[in-house]
């Protein structure tokens, strides 16, 4: 059931780090306009059961007049609006109150501050602590989204494969992160990776919008786009076991990609994400109705 919009309000970041599975950067373009968002959120009124939009990037707060009046879109119609950022503009707890207070006049339910070594290396006073206290001063509801580096790991004890080394962390093998952090780790058989364990690809409870229009089920998977069509008929009409590129991950993961696609591909990849997004990147120009924008495959 579809409760959520994350619309990526835009993919141009003032970070460029090596996790982001979308290919954020100063360079990357695209921005929603207000015009747009309103169109898309009266449409959200047709489904029922969404409750909820974030705005995200990207850096959402590079476009901070657009991202006011979004929230107060979506507060219009009722939904909780969240927001996920890396809080560059907390320099100061001050200037984080300036920042964070029309914010919270306009409606916002809860922020995200992305806070780790990706973003800030390994300073102990950086701008989203700034922000987190500010967002608890102005009663706002905030938590740090912390991505760890991929380290190499060991089973334990209580493990059938004992001794096995394994990837640690939290990082999502897609995106940049395929092209800058995979080397040295632990790798498995491509025929192991059999199902699609990040993902609801049947029934999903958010999707992503991007700047282009693009319905992401997952990122970089497009099952439609809303400048063309309202996001209420493209869901109304979505069939997962029509979709070329999700019909064979719901039925047997990247593994089921790569075979029914005849897809040439290495042998050993560190998880399913890995070799899912391998394999999408190989199928962009064959699938740009489905596969996209090239910039999230990093073309």
């Amino acid at each position: 059931m579809l409760n959520g919009i994350h619309f990526l309000l835009t993919y141009s970041c003032n970070f460029e780090c090596d996790h982001c599975f979308l290919y954020c950067g100063p360079s990357a373009r695209g921005v929603f306009s207000s015009t747009q968002l309103k169109e898309i959120l009266a449409d959200s009124e047709n489904i029922e059961s969404i409750d909820n939009v974030f705005f995200e990037g990207g850096e959402p707060f590079l476009y901070y007049p657009l991202l006011v009046e979004g929230i107060k879109i979506a507060r219009s119609y009722d939904l909780d609006v969240g927001i996920v950022t890396n809080a560059y503009w907390a320099t100061t707890y001050d200037d984080a109150l300036i920042w964070l207070e029309p914010l919270k006049q306009a409606g916002v339910s809860t922020i995200g501050l992305s806070d780790d070594t990706f973003h800030y290396g390994d300073k102990v006073d950086t701008p989203p602590k700034n922000a987190y206290k500010a967002c608890k001063s102005l009663g706002i509801d905030c938590n740090y989204y912390c991505i760890e580096a991929p380290t190499v790991e060991t089973l334990s004890a209580t493990s059938s494969q004992k001794g096995e080394p394994i990837v640690g962390g939290n990082t999502v093998f897609k995106g940049r992160a395929v092209e800058t952090l995979t080397e040295g780790l632990p790798s498995k058989d491509w025929q192991t990776f059999t199902a699609c364990k990040r993902e609801e690809l049947i029934n999903p409870g958010r999707v992503h919008l991007d700047p282009f229009g693009n319905v992401h089920i997952c990122q970089g998977v497009i099952i439609g786009n809303v400048f063309e069509r309202p996001l209420s008929e493209i869901m109304k009409s979505y069939e997962p076991g029509n979709h070329p590129i999700v019909g064979p991950l719901k039925t047997g993961g990247p593994v089921a990609l790569a075979n029914e696609l005849q897809i040439t591909h290495g042998d050993r990849f560190i998880d399913e994400c890995h070799f899912c997004f391998t394999l999408r990147k190989n199928l962009v120009d064959e699938f740009p109705e489905q596969l996209g924008p090239r910039q999230v495959y990093g073309l």
